[in-house]
Formats: C-alpha cells, sequence, structure tokens
C-alpha cells in the first residue's frame, strides 16, 4: 500500500478530538469539527442566540389568556355597574381610580417577596390565582362594596405577579436579545388586551343581557392561564443560579475558596444567609433611570384623555369611541418585537426615551383642530408605538441593569415610580383641562414632553453599557 494513503487512512480511523468549554456548571463538550466554514459557525451561534426562550412564550400565552380574562370584564365594567346594576357615575369614578392605583401599591412587594424567597413563579401564581378568584366572585356579588373589594383584590393580584413575571423574563433569556424577548411577551399579552374588548362586544351584542356570560368566559380563561403557569413554567431561581454562578467555579478557574464555602460539599446557603438588600436603588445607574422614568411619566396623560380629545373634535372617533381601546392595541401588538428588536440593536435606553417622541405626536393629533379620520388613526398607532417602546423596554432596561439576586424588586420599583407618577399626572391634566379648556391643556402638556425629552436622552447617556453581570437562560437553574 503506498504510505501516504496508509497515512490519510490511518488518519481517517482515528476519532475526531473533541475540546470542551467552561461554564458555571463545569465544562461542556463542544461538537467535533464537520468541515463548517467560519461563516456558518458565526450562523448557528446567531440563531441560536436569537431564539426566544420557550418559558418566554409560555409566560406570554399565560398573559394572553389572563389579559382576555380581565379585558372582556373591564370593557362592560362600565355599563354594567350603570346599566345593569343603577349605580351613578361618581361610583364608577370611585371604582375606576381603584383600577388604575391598586396595583401600583403592591408592585415593590410582589417583587421583594419574589427576590426574598427566590421563587418568583410562585409569587405570580399567587397573583394570577386571586385574579381567577375575582372573575368567580362577580358571578355571585351584585354590591358595590362587594364590587369594590373584588376590584381591588384583582388589582392586588395584578399588582403582585408582574414584577415577578418579568423577572423570570429577563431570568430565562439571553441578555444579548433581552428586547425582543420582553417585546414577544408584550405583543402576547396585547393580543389578549385586543381580544377580551372584542369578545366582550360579541356576547353583548348577541345576548343584550349577557354580563354573567362574560364573567363566565372570563373565569374560564383566567383558570386555563392559571393552569398553564403552573403545570408547564419552570420555577426558576435567580438567586441561587447568581449564587452558584459565582462561587462553584472558583476552583475551576484555579482561584482558592471563598472563606467559608461549601461549594465542594455541593451545598447552597439558606436564603438567611444571602440576604436581601434594598441597595440597589443608591446604584447610580439604576438611580438615573428611575429619576428619568418618573419625570417622562409625570408628563404622561391618560390615554383616555386623549380619546376624549379626539371625540371633542372628530365624529370618527365618537362613532367608533369603545374600539378606541382596540385599535391602540392592534398597534402595540404589531410594533411590540420589531421595537424590542431595535431596542437590542440601538439600545434600550435610547429607545424607551424616543418611544415618549411618539407620545408627543399622539398629543398633537389630538389637539389639532378639524374632524379628521386621519390624524385619529395616528393618534392610535402613534399611541400603540409609545407602549411598544416603554412597557417592555424599560422592564428590559432595569434587568438588564439590576443584579439577579434584586432583578424583580428592582422592576418592580421602576414600574410603581411609573404607574404613581402617571396617576398624579392623570389627575393634574383633568384640573387643567377645566381650567384652560382641551386643547390648551393638551399643547402644554406636549411642550413641555418635547422639552423633557432631550435632557432625559442626555442623563441616560451610558446605561445601555453591560452592568452587573447576569446569567443566560441555560445558567439559571430550576429549583432542587
Amino acid at each position: 500500500m503506498d504510505p501516504t494513503t496508509q497515512d490519510e487512512q490511518t488518519a481517517a480511523d482515528q476519532p475526531v478530538a473533541e475540546c470542551t468549554r467552561p461554564t458555571t456548571s463545569g465544562t461542556r463538550q463542544l461538537p467535533p469539527a464537520t468541515g463548517r466554514t467560519a461563516e456558518e459557525i458565526r450562523a448557528q451561534r446567531a440563531a441560536r442566540n436569537a431564539r426566544v426562550s420557550s418559558t418566554v412564550v409560555t409566560l406570554g400565552i399565560v398573559s394572553l389568556l389572563t389579559d382576555i380574562s380581565s379585558e372582556s370584564v373591564a370593557a362592560i365594567l362600565p355599563l354594567y355597574l350603570t346599566t345593569a346594576l343603577g349605580m351613578t357615575t361618581l361610583a364608577y369614578g370611585f371604582v375606576d381610580g381603584l383600577m388604575q392605583g391598586a396595583s401600583a401599591l403592591v408592585r415593590i412587594a410582589g417583587g421583594w417577596a419574589a427576590d426574598r424567597g427566590d421563587h418568583p413563579k410562585w409569587v405570580a401564581f399567587a397573583g394570577y390565582g386571586l385574579s381567577a378568584l375575582t372573575r368567580a366572585g362577580l358571578l355571585l356579588t351584585t354590591g358595590f362594596v362587594a364590587i369594590t373589594s373584588l376590584v381591588a383584590i384583582d388589582r392586588v393580584g395584578k399588582g403582585l405577579r408582574t414584577s415577578p413575571r418579568d423577572a423570570m423574563i429577563a431570568a430565562s433569556s439571553n441578555p444579548k436579545n433581552l428586547g425582543r424577548s420582553f417585546g414577544v411577551h408584550r405583543m402576547l399579552d396585547t393580543v389578549g388586551a385586543a381580544v377580551g374588548p372584542l369578545l366582550a362586544f360579541v356576547v353583548l351584542w348577541l345576548l343584550p343581557d349577557g354580563y354573567h356570560t362574560v364573567f363566565v368566559i372570563s373565569f374560564g380563561c383566567a383558570v386555563i392561564g392559571l393552569a398553564v403557569l403552573g403545570l408547564m413554567v419552570p420555577d426558576l431561581r435567580p438567586r441561587q443560579a447568581s449564587w452558584l454562578g459565582a462561587h462553584q467555579t472558583r476552583s475551576e478557574r484555579k482561584l482558592p475558596s471563598c472563606k467559608g464555602c461549601t461549594c465542594s460539599d455541593g451545598a447552597v446557603p439558606t436564603l438567611t444567609e444571602r440576604p436581601f438588600s434594598w441597595r440597589f436603588v443608591t446604584e447610580p445607574a439604576l438611580r438615573r433611570v428611575l429619576i428619568v422614568a418618573g419625570v417622562l411619566a409625570l408628563l404622561t396623560v391618560g390615554d383616555g384623555f386623549v380619546y376624549l380629545s379626539l371625540q371633542a373634535r372628530d365624529g370618527f372617533a365618537t362613532t367608533w369611541f369603545p374600539l378606541l381601546y382596540v385599535g391602540t392595541n392592534i398597534a402595540y401588538m404589531l410594533l411590540a418585537i420589531p421595537v424590542g428588536r431595535l431596542a437590542d440593536r440601538v439600545g434600550r435606553a435610547k429607545v424607551f426615551v424616543a418611544a415618549h417622541a411618539m407620545l408627543a405626536g399622539a398629543y398633537a393629533c389630538a389637539a389639532v383642530g378639524g374632524a379628521s379620520a386621519t390624524t385619529t388613526i395616528a393618534a392610535l398607532a402613534l399611541l400603540g408605538a409609545f407602549y411598544a417602546g416603554t412597557d417592555g423596554v424599560l422592564a428590559a432596561v432595569v434587568g438588564q441593569r439590576a443584579a439577579p439576586a434584586v432583578r424583580a424588586s428592582a422592576i418592580g420599583t421602576a414600574q410603581t415610580v411609573v404607574a404613581v407618577a402617571r396617576m398624579a399626572a392623570s389627575s393634574a391634566f383633568g384640573v387643567l383641562w377645566y381650567t384652560l379648556g382641551r386643547q390648551p391643556a393638551i399643547v402644554w402638556v406636549g411642550v413641555l414632553l418635547t422639552l423633557a425629552l432631550p435632557v432625559c436622552w442626555f442623563a441616560l447617556r451610558g446605561i445601555d453599557r453591560p452592568g452587573p453581570a447576569v446569567l443566560t437562560s441555560d445558567e439559571v437553574a430550576p429549583a432542587r
């Protein structure tokens, strides 16, 4: 046999050497080389990094079902209270204010409980469960006090679940496409928010007094969403995974063990040995985010005022007023993923501030004189773009900067700051509208928002740079 041929045969018979790659849980075998080009390898890695975690999609389905449940009730509640039960508009105003504000008061508590116990799934489960119970309660009660209590419990449930849910999204996502992950979740969430009112509309169109039918459908959707969360979403442990990533790899990196370390025994310290701290609020980058978010929220009036302004001057808005919310949700649904991708590419803080320019545009559409279907549709599209660039993007900004041990509390704090500031803004704008009139009030708020944008843009410079080390979706440990 020719010596050259023999050497080639011997080389072919030998196994291809495998290489390893260090991770926080040891080493991982890399697949042997198969003749792929560098471009193919990079393309495969990019495709793998671009995938959205199945946990994010499942949480989106839970939110979709829950929003169908909650928004179908919210769409008919004004009619149910004032027409079916004969309550006054003053009573409904109290209930509506409770719906807007009660959840803001418990979001920090939900985030704290998730971080303290390191079980965000079950804190979120408790919040979804409370909301599901209120749907059943609506079938049994008719009094003002009882309905007010149910609304308060439902909003408490919403406040409890929001921060832990967003913390699970951040923990199960690749940091490079965190904005897209939140965009996917918000898109599914908004599908439910759009389907809910349409479902209620169809039921009442077929059954003019079918309020209880809507309540039954709402309860069924809430129970299904609760079951999906309990059975299909893993019990992620962000704090435990963060601790393991920081300690168990010291020996692999040839570093001495930390004082009193029990990593070699496979033990994980108890929660009392890993105390929770609120010091994250004093972290300069997060403090800047909270201040800017609060300032911009003070210049964000409720959607209802924009819709009322359109109604006051535009016959189109008057005719289709009940569907204006649906129009905004459709725009939000279509833009959530593209805007999330844009945030990952150019910077999440930049997109968050720039989205408020869309809100200023919506104010301009509502302030111009003369009836125009074009400006009404433009206002709805701009409002949808505003929510696509702020809701999930703010959670992504905070989730990027906060350490895993306090991520849920940080997200809850940011959301509470925004919710409280928006409540104050809506109350002040109501006084401004009453004092100055519709058009001057909206013009003043739009001008102030436009002036604040460059200042806020400057204040958030550098926020999109890498923050504390975070773990990828493959490194977050489920409960043991």
